[in-house]
């Protein structure tokens, strides 16, 4: 492990480097999930009431999976313009873009109002949304984990998983507000687009916030370094480092479905399939996602402590076991049962989360950490996270209501995922300002990427 002294300069530009990317990370995904959760209530009937119920809920979830899927365009993008020229201005562009999407987003007419034209222009929107989202999860990890100290890495991570969970409550908390002070007809009116007209503000303290932090310490030494420049750095990504991109997707692909059934389909599922009321919904996904911030705070600092493989293997075999009695436990309509079991299901998934960041960036050298990392997280969330609620309304309607197949499928995705954190190897201690040319320092791990040809 590198042991290159740290200034205080340097440690306050860390403290700096990671709150900008939560907070940052924090609103962007505010906008993004507070989009998931009235895809789930209020769109279908706004923006798709042509359609018979299930047809309906099928569109709107589909408009939420069509953001996902233009995730992996704007981490190729932005992969490409990061890791070429640099991680700050992306960060930049990307919390500007998300904003004035989701501003736009709220002034949108409906179905009623002018037709076709709705739901077009909120599928734009929605592609708008998801390439910035695309773009920043990546950049925002690498702003701040290139920054940390060694030994913090995995702390610093699960602040960064944290964003999700803190997302979640804050844009359902909001929804639960205006629920309970409006109408159903009101809310329906107008109250769901309060939230997205908020943007505005958030994007301003964004900004704000990371023009105060400087370029990363790994892509500087990277420009300073002795070495051939990579053209491509996506194409460079895919060739010498494409077993890593796709282990680390099939690794992701778990939490990813997992967070998606819990936070979309499972409210869905609460409110239309059992009938439980809206309010009550949010409230049990509120509560569910304390537990997923405690969960990735808790497994970026075992991270730290245990190594990135015993700690993702311990989240992934208690999602596994938890997923068995999930739906039975929901089935029971016991309140606190519910809020109980989702809280324990999130909060094992958001354990992976937490850990996520720093493994993918330890997994790559300077030159493609950006792309490489991109790519695989993105692609995670296009191949099963996205089509997850989907995925799940389908599996109910065919199955007459039955949970099994559902079951089934996520645990297949769950072993899948277990089995390539197993044959990965550990990165802990990595130094991430060593460019793929340059020689490990002493006492850092050896076999970390795939072979490196030179450049």
């Amino acid at each position: 492990m590198s042991t290159t002294t740290r200034s205080p300069a340097d440690a306050r530009m860390s403290r700096k480097a990671v709150t900008a990317a939560t907070i940052g990370t924090a609103l962007e995904w505010f906008d993004f999930t507070l989009y998931g959760a009235v895809s789930a209530t209020v769109l279908p009937k706004l923006f798709f009431p042509a359609m018979e119920p299930t047809a309906g809920l099928l569109a709107s979830l589909a408009t939420f999976g069509v953001g996902l899927a233009a995730r992996p365009l704007g981490a190729i993008t932005c992969g490409y313009l990061g890791d070429k020229l640099g991680r700050r201005n992306l960060m930049l562009a990307t919390v500007t873009m998300m904003g004035l999407a989701s501003v736009l987003m709220g002034l949108l007419p409906t179905y009623s109002q002018v037709g076709v034209w709705a739901p077009i222009l909120l599928v734009l929107l929605r592609i708008i949304q998801g390439f910035a989202l695309g773009g920043e999860s990546t950049g925002a990890q690498l702003m701040a984990l290139e920054h940390a100290a060694p030994d913090r890495r995995g702390r610093y991570s699960g602040l960064l998983g944290l964003c999700s969970p803190l997302s979640q409550i804050l844009a359902n908390g909001v929804l639960m507000g205006l629920a309970a002070l409006l109408s159903s007809e009101q809310f329906e009116s107008f109250g769901w687009r309060i939230p997205f007209l908020m943007s505005f503000v958030l994007v301003v303290v964004a900004i704000f916030i990371r023009l105060k932090v400087d370029e990363t310490p790994a892509f500087v030494a990277l420009q300073n370094a002795p070495v051939k420049p990579v053209k491509s750095p996506l194409k460079a990504a895919l060739g010498s480092h494409r077993k890593t991109i796709v282990r680390l997707m099939l690794f992701f692909c778990s939490p990813a479905a997992l967070f998606y059934l819990i936070v979309i389909f499972s409210l869905s599922y609460l409110t239309k399939h059992l009938g439980m009321s809206q309010s009550m919904g949010f409230m049990s996904l509120m509560v569910a996602n304390v537990f997923a911030i405690l969960g990735a705070l808790a497994g970026g600092y075992l991270s730290d402590r245990w190594g990135r493989k015993k700690a993702l293997a311990f989240g992934s075999c208690m999602t596994l076991l938890i997923l068995t009695v999930y739906f039975p436990i929901l089935n029971t309509q016991n309140v606190a049962a519910i809020m109980a079991i989702m809280g324990l299901f999130l909060g094992f998934t958001q354990f992976q989360s937490g850990i996520q960041p720093v493994a993918f960036a330890e997994a790559f050298p300077t030159q493609v950490r950006y792309s490489g990392s991109a790519l695989a997280y993105t692609g995670a969330n296009l191949l099963i996270g996205g089509p997850m609620p989907m995925i799940a309304v389908w599996l109910m309607s065919q199955s007459g209501n039955s949970p099994w197949p559902l079951v089934s499928l996520c645990a297949a995705i769950n072993l899948i995922s277990l089995a390539m954190i197993v044959i990965g190897p550990e990165t802990r201690g990595i130094d991430l300002n060593r460019v793929a040319d340059q020689p490990p320092t002493e006492g850092e791990p050896r076999v970390l990427f795939n072979k490196q040809p030179s450049n």
